[in-house]
């Protein structure tokens, strides 16, 4: 087994670090090609489930039961939010920055303002709709991308969710695993760190569930400053798909955009939002921020909560941003 090929997972588990060399199967998994993705499209797919017009994919998981299961989870009565402040300064990851410009006062009475915000990218805390990516001219269930048009979107829009997300969110926390305070750009986060989290918090990720995947980029942001996201981000391997597929999981999210950038795997630049979008059907989080949530898990040693959210149900919408929250 050559070095470069063989990767050590370091974790810490029950307060022990535990250092596994990969074995040449696994190794061979984590050198996945364009064809493999293509594979996994049909195998993960979710496509005719919950039937041929099916527009809610995975969100057919969070079910009556589901949500009243989840409510149960309220036990102290405290809520974090897991939304970034709205970033209104131009960086290297924020080209185009949140605006917010004051409108005249109405009747020397009223104060009002203006938003504008391009919140698709890796600034803003936003949801992508199923709508928002085509494979192969198809979307999630096979409806084509001509049902998006200049209009917007007549299938897999976001107005779709209006009735919001209220059901149990996860959040793994990768640094917390391996004892760092984040992640450095361009490291993948493999399967096996998933188990070893279930295994540290105590939990098993099911059906119907919202997983948030921090890996510190805001705090790292906060220390060393912006960076161009496109030369690298943390985030999930591709490898990583069977394994959400397998918990059924209903959403995804992050602090980042879920996939580790780059790919690592040649010609395709975001194989998650490809297996999560488009052939599972799972809506997803982007750029939330964990950092609050990460200090009250620890200190609560507890890492499930009520997810609540509530997109803006704009018609033929490809995604929104939001305000996610937990409450335990």
């Amino acid at each position: 087994m050559q070095i470069g090929t063989a990767r050590i997972l370091c974790a810490l588990l029950s307060g022990c670090a535990v250092v596994a060399m990969l074995s040449e199967p696994v190794a061979a998994q984590r050198n996945m090609t364009k064809a493999d993705v293509d594979k996994l499209v049909v195998e993960l797919s979710n496509w005719g489930r919950w039937g041929k017009d099916d527009q809610l994919g995975t969100l057919n998981l969070i079910t009556a039961d589901k949500r009243k299961a989840s409510a149960k989870l309220v036990q102290l009565g405290l809520s974090v939010s897991l939304a970034r402040q709205a970033e209104e300064v131009e960086a290297a990851d924020n080209p185009s920055p949140f605006e917010q410009k004051m409108l005249p006062i109405v009747n020397n009475t009223w104060a009002v303002d203006q938003y504008r915000v391009d919140y698709h990218g890796y600034a803003h805390t936003h949801m992508d709709s199923l709508c928002h990516l085509f494979f192969r001219g198809k979307m999630y269930n096979g409806f084509s991308r001509d049902e998006v048009t200049a209009t917007g979107a007549n299938r897999l829009s976001i107005d779709n969710i209006k009735g919001g997300i209220f059901t149990r969110g996860i959040l793994i926390d990768i640094p917390h695993l391996r004892g760092v305070k984040y992640l450095e750009p361009g490291s993948p986060i493999y399967p096996e760190e998933l188990d070893a989290w279930e295994n540290r918090a105590g939990l098993k990720v099911g059906p119907g569930d919202v997983v948030f995947i921090r890996t510190g980029r805001w705090a790292r942001r906060a220390e060393k400053g912006p960076w161009d996201i496109e030369q690298g981000l943390a985030g999930l391997h591709g490898s990583c798909a069977r394994w959400l597929r397998k918990r059924d999981i209903a959403m995804l999210g992050s602090d980042s955009a879920s996939d580790v950038i780059p790919s690592q795997i040649p010609e395709v630049s975001h194989p998650i939002h490809l297996l999560t979008l488009h052939a599972m059907g799972v809506h997803i989080f982007d750029n939330c921020d964990l950092e609050a949530i990460a200090k009250t898990s620890a200190k609560l040693k507890r890492w499930d909560f009520l997810l609540t959210a509530a997109p803006i149900p704009v018609t033929g919408g490809t995604g929104s941003p939001l305000n996610p929250i937990a409450t335990f």
